[in-house]
């Protein structure tokens, strides 16, 4: 088992063996991809499993997703936070969406080697969907006052997970500036409380609840 791997496991010790299995492919498949395009920045790749892996199942600290729970991953890149969660959630639907085609095609790549057939990878711009999802979750791919308007139509009003329908969204640095700017209810988590890396000092889950059922 490689050290990313055992690292994963240490923060979430009730991985079935299929994934650990899965975790354990994740970065020689991101490097053979990476050698091809730049998914992932290349001095990045040395701290793949706690940038990116780790980073994205942050999420899973704050909440677990039900089984049968719809999750849309807008801007999804190379697939974070939505393959990792994926992975830990395989009874949760996660639709990866992203607007660049090369980063999708690693997307629906990494899902076929990994058998993830709770993921559906679309090269598509957030305003054009049209389905509605429990949740919304991204890793900081704009500000909130940006992100908010293409999401807000999108969220399903029935709730039947621990925390009502909304978002989750990765930040670091100060969000509550940029928070206030919204005038809309919302928590931050740190995940500094949740990982001792260093890296995790700044990083934060933002959850914004769904307000608007109408």
């Amino acid at each position: 088992m490689n050290p990313g791997t055992q690292l994963i496991l240490s923060y979430f010790p009730k991985l079935s063996e299929t994934q650990i299995a899965q975790f354990e492919r994740l970065q020689a498949l991101y490097e053979d991809w990476n050698s091809k395009i730049n998914v992932i920045s290349r001095k990045d790749m040395d701290q793949f499993y706690v940038h990116h892996v780790l980073h994205s199942l942050g999420i899973a600290k704050v909440m677990a997703f039900q089984p049968g729970t719809k999750v849309l991953d807008i801007g999804t890149g190379g697939g974070f936070p939505g393959i990792p969660l994926a992975i830990l959630f395989p009874d949760t639907h996660f639709h990866l969406v992203d607007s660049i085609g090369k980063k999708i095609n690693v997307v629906k790549d990494v899902a076929k080697q990994l058998k993830l057939s709770n993921v559906e990878p679309q090269q598509a711009r957030a305003e054009e969907l049209v389905r509605k999802y429990d949740f919304v979750i991204s890793r900081a791919v704009t500000q909130m006052v940006n992100f908010y308007p293409w999401v807000k139509n999108k969220i399903k009003k029935e709730d039947f997970n621990e925390f009502q329908n909304g978002i989750l969204y990765l930040k670091g640095g100060d969000v509550d500036e940029e928070m206030e700017a919204l005038d809309k209810s919302y928590v931050v988590y740190h995940l500094e409380d949740y990982f001792k890396e260093d890296f995790f000092q700044t990083k934060k889950v933002v959850y914004m609840p769904w307000e608007d059922k109408r």
